[in-house]
């Protein structure tokens, strides 16, 4: 039985501190898991900055959903 390796590409990013979060991050993909540290370079494969990178797209696209409900609600 053949083993293939597989070699990703690998970028820096870095997760900043705010006030309310400090915590490092944790994904997990293909059952191969990531603790990244916050407000520091590091580097991980492409697919975890991708995903990190959709977590924060779909948390702005929430936060614009909850305000514009927010604002039919209170023109009703």
């Amino acid at each position: 039985m053949a083993t293939q390796k597989t070699e990703q590409n690998m970028v820096t990013i870095k997760i900043p501190i705010s006030r309310t979060e400090k915590d490092d991050v944790y994904v997990v993909i293909n059952g191969k898991s990531y603790l990244i540290k916050r407000g520091v370079e590091v580097e991980v494969p492409e697919n975890v900055a991708k995903v990190l990178q959709r977590k924060e797209k779909m948390l702005e696209l929430a936060m614009e959903y909850e305000a514009s409900a927010s604002q039919n609600l209170i023109k009703e």
